[in-house]
């Protein structure tokens, strides 16, 4: 789904708009969700991910290797 991210599994989420009357309808928050390319040292070559916001920064903090070591252990092809 193009709406997820490969890092951290964020997805749509839902809810509802209340207007100042207080009526109700139904609306969705989207992840920032975007494509990055990174460079992998250990295979000398770039991978594409699909991450969010957070992704990023969870791949800014632990590395991208152990983060592709992460998601091919969780079965994710890379």
């Amino acid at each position: 789904m193009s709406g997820t991210c490969q890092i951290t599994g964020r997805t749509v989420g839902f809810g509802k708009r209340v207007s100042h009357s207080h009526r109700r309808s139904t609306r969705t928050w989207r992840p920032n969700v975007q494509v990055k390319t990174y460079y992998l040292p250990s295979e000398g070559r770039r991978v594409w991910l699909r991450v969010s916001a957070k992704g990023i920064k969870v791949i800014d903090r632990d590395g991208i290797e152990a983060v592709v070591a992460r998601l091919r252990r969780d079965g994710q092809r890379i």
